[in-house]
């Protein structure tokens, strides 16, 4: 019970009529008001708030004004602060360390957004310098690099450069691949070396003869790609019905398999692919893979498919599936005879397998007594010096063991074989267009 000889000095709201009995409930009161103006807005009873002070709020303006002052206040949150400083003086100092906090605060964020941005700008340099993209030239001028490096090293005399340096101008502008990387034969010297040797295979199949090219000094560490597609079509050239629609004999060089892509690109084939290099291969190092091998074989004509052997289907991540896959299109030549030859070598083109990284072509597959599979691949990586052992007879047992990839050696979490299987009409050719739009390997399992 209050006494009642004591004077109490009434506390008025300013923006509505009510009186408080403290300056701490009179503070409260308005917080309410506040607080109701960010949560309900025009929904706020107008009899309990001063119409004059906050007029401007509810006419759609964005500035508040102060009941207490002429101050204009931008939001509710600063309007708040400023009445409390009204109500209560002393909050003066605890609004300078907010202040102040959130300062501290919006510079920690601006900071974090810098450091956050600067590591992106890092991881895409880093992006771009893998897939070659980073602006530092394309096969010639990696070439060049390489023979300024030989000469300065004094491995190459200045003249030994200009010459080579001409001959590259010369066969970059004529878009034939000059063969210095090529090896002829290996197939056939393969199928000689399976008639009298490796007699624990009850099966062996081989590819349509296949030349064999590795990367030079213009396109080492990018160029796999590019490789295997020069020996697919190597092999293309000797079956007729591909050799018909090829515009010519010799393999293009890298930079004319980059405008052939390109080429593909605008006649719309993979627009999703074209889009990840900006429209452009020439003068770059970017790595190329199957759904680039896809487009410019649909661009040239010729029907192909690519596989996705998209997860291990074996023990240790293996892949006996894709082992299973090769040798099905291998013996689909044998398939009308009961008792298949030992050795056999088709009329068909070798396989792009293509995995994280790099890729390989396969030109054979053997099958062991016990029934296990072998896969026979030529690899880019391999110099010329190596693969041409293959043709010796001295030297190929050796040279056949490291072509030799049995499941063990293969457990890369997804490979990728392209398979080419005949020639499109033009009807079809269009139709492959329309469905690269959206293009989809078949998933095995």
């Amino acid at each position: 019970m209050y006494c009642t000889n004591t004077v109490y000095e009434p506390f008025s709201c300013p923006m509505c009529a009510l009186v408080c009995s403290s300056s701490l409930v009179l503070q409260e009161h308005v917080e309410l008001h506040l607080q109701g103006q960010l949560s309900a807005r025009g929904n706020i009873c107008a009899s309990k708030i001063c119409s004059t002070a906050f007029s401007s709020f509810f006419l759609g303006e964005k500035t508040l004004e102060c009941p207490m002052c002429p101050v204009v206040c931008s939001d509710s949150f600063c309007l708040q602060e400023h009445v409390e400083l009204h109500l209560d003086p002393g909050a003066a100092l605890n609004s300078s360390d907010f202040k102040l906090a959130r300062q501290l605060q919006e510079e920690e964020e601006q900071r974090r957004r810098q450091e956050e941005a600067q590591q992106e700008r890092e991881e895409f340099k880093k992006l771009q310098r893998q897939f070659g993209l980073d602006g530092r030239g394309g096969y010639s001028r990696q070439m060049e690099r390489a023979m300024e490096r030989a000469v300065a090293r004094g491995l190459m005399g200045p003249a030994e450069f200009h010459s080579k340096r001409a001959e590259m101008m010369e066969s970059l502008a004529s878009g034939v691949d000059d063969g210095k990387t090529r090896t002829s034969g290996v197939v056939r010297a393969l199928y000689e070396y399976y008639q009298t040797e490796c007699r624990d295979c009850v099966h062996v199949w081989l590819s349509a003869d296949t030349d064999h090219y590795c990367s030079s000094a213009g396109d080492k560490g990018w160029g796999c790609g590019y490789r295997n597609f020069q020996m697919l079509h190597s092999s293309l050239h000797r079956i007729d019905t591909y050799a018909a629609i090829l515009p010519a004999r010799t393999a293009p060089c890298i930079p004319q398999v980059q405008r052939r892509i390109e080429g593909a690109w605008k006649e719309g084939l993979d627009p999703q692919g074209a889009s990840h290099f900006n429209q452009r291969l020439q003068g770059t190092q970017a790595w190329i893979g199957a759904t680039e091998i896809y487009s410019i074989l649909t661009s040239l004509g010729i029907s192909a498919r690519i596989i996705d052997f998209h997860k291990p289907t074996g023990p240790g991540d293996t892949h006996p599936r894709l082992f299973d896959w090769v040798k099905q299109y291998f013996s689909q030549s044998s398939r009308g005879s009961k008792l298949p030859p030992r050795l056999i070598q088709t009329s068909l083109p070798p396989l792009y397998l293509q995995h994280q990284g790099h890729s390989r072509s396969i030109v054979g597959l053997e099958q062991k007594k016990n029934g296990s599979l072998c896969l026979l691949l030529l690899d880019p990586g391999s110099p010329v010096s190596e693969t041409r052992k293959l043709l010796s007879g001295d030297t190929v047992s050796t040279a056949v063991r490291h072509i030799r990839k049995f499941p063990g050696s293969l457990k890369h979490k997804q490979y990728q074989v392209v398979v080419v299987q005949g020639v499109l009409s033009a009807a079809d050719k269009q139709i492959s267009i329309i469905n690269s739009r959206t293009l989809c390997a078949d998933r095995i399992p």
